[in-house]
C-alpha cells in the first residue's frame, strides 16, 4: 500500500531542492551582472585598495577576476604581476614563484619585469632556514638575486637585492662553518680545510673569515703543513689584530710552547717552528 506521507515527502523535498538550485542560479547571476555593472579599472583599483587595507585574501579575489572579465586588456596584464605579489603576501611562496615567472614569460618587455625576478628572489630569501638546516632555499635566493643584478644593474630592486645578499652569503658562510667544525671534531682535517678554504674564498665579506683563517691555520699545522699555516696566520694577524679569533690563534701557540717546554724531546724539534707563528702575531 502506498503510504500517502512518504509521497509529500518526497514532493517537499522535490520542492525544495527545486528552490535553492533556483536561488542559486539567481545569486549568481546577480554577482555576474553587479560586476559586469563595474568596469575595468574599478575591479582593479579596488584589489589595490584592499591591498592598502592588508586584505590580501580578497584583493586575490579581485585580481582573478580582472583576469576572468577581461583577459585581454592591461589590466590584466597588471594583475598577473599583483596576483604573484599577493601570494607572496599570503605566504604562497610556490604560487608566487610560478606566477612571477609565467609573467617574465608572457610579458618579457614589460616596463616592470625587473620587478617579478625580484619577487622570484624575495619568495625564496623568505624560506632561508637557520644555517644548520637545509640551505637550498638559500641557494635559490643567491642565484635569483644575482640572476636581477646581472640583468638590471641599475634597478632599484638591484639596489636591495645587493643588500640582501649579505644575509644570503652569510648564511651559505655558516653553513660551511658549521660543517667544517664538525669535520675538525672527527679528526677529518682534510674534509675540514676544504669547509674553511670555502668560505675564505667564496664568503670572503662574510664575519666568518676571522674564523676560517684562525681554523685553517690550526688545521694545516696540525697536519704539519706549516708553510700553508703561517699563509693563512699571516693574513689572519694583518687583516684582523683584534678579532677574538686572533687571540685564539696566538693563544693556541702559545700553549703549544708551554707544553714543548715541559717535553725536552720534542722541544727542539718544534719550538723555533711555534716561535715562527708567535712571531707572526706579535708582529
Amino acid at each position: 500500500m502506498i503510504n500517502p506521507f512518504s509521497i509529500l515527502l518526497k514532493f517537499l523535498l522535490f520542492i525544495l531542492l527545486f528552490l535553492t538550485i533556483s536561488c542559486s542560479s539567481n545569486t549568481a547571476k546577480k554577482k555576474e551582472e553587479k560586476a559586469a555593472e563595474r568596469s575595468v579599472e574599478e575591479i582593479y583599483n579596488s584589489a589595490m585598495d584592499y591591498i592598502d587595507d592588508n586584505k590580501f585574501i580578497t584583493a586575490h579575489g579581485e585580481f582573478l577576476e580582472v583576469e576572468r572579465l577581461h583577459p585581454y586588456s592591461i589590466w590584466a596584464t597588471r594583475s598577473q604581476i599583483m596576483t604573484a605579489y599577493v601570494n607572496y603576501k599570503l605566504d604562497k611562496y610556490d604560487d608566487s614563484v610560478t606566477g612571477a615567472k609565467r609573467y617574465i614569460e608572457l610579458h618579457p618587455g614589460a616596463s616592470d619585469i625587473d620587478y617579478a625576478f625580484y619577487l622570484i628572489a624575495l619568495n625564496y630569501y623568505e624560506q632561508i632556514n637557520d644555517y644548520r638546516r637545509d640551505q637550498s632555499y638559500t641557494e635559490k635566493a643567491l642565484e635569483a638575486f644575482n640572476n636581477l643584478i646581472r640583468r638590471f644593474p641599475n634597478s632599484d630592486y638591484a639596489k636591495d637585492a645587493r643588500l640582501k645578499l649579505d644575509l644570503v652569503n652569510d648564511h651559505l658562510a655558516a653553513k660551511e662553518m658549521d660543517v667544517g667544525r664538525t669535520y675538525q671534531n672527527l679528526d677529518n682535517y682534510i674534509s675540514a680545510i676544504n669547509r674553511f678554504k670555502t668560505v675564505v674564498d667564496l664568503y670572503s665579506k662574510t664575519s666568518h673569515v676571522p674564523e676560517a683563517l684562525a681554523r685553517l691555520t690550526e688545521m694545516y699545522y696540525k697536519i704539519g703543513l706549516y708553510e700553508e699555516a703561517k699563509v693563512y696566520a699571516s693574513v689572519l694577524g694583518y687583516n684582523y689584530p683584534e678579532n677574538k679569533w686572533y687571540l685564539y690563534s696566538y693563544s693556541l701557540f702559545q700553549k703549544e710552547k708551554e707544553i714543548l717546554k715541559d717535553n725536552k724531546e720534542e722541544k727542539n724539534s718544534y719550538i723555533n717552528i711555534l716561535n715562527e707563528f708567535l712571531d707572526i702575531f706579535g708582529n
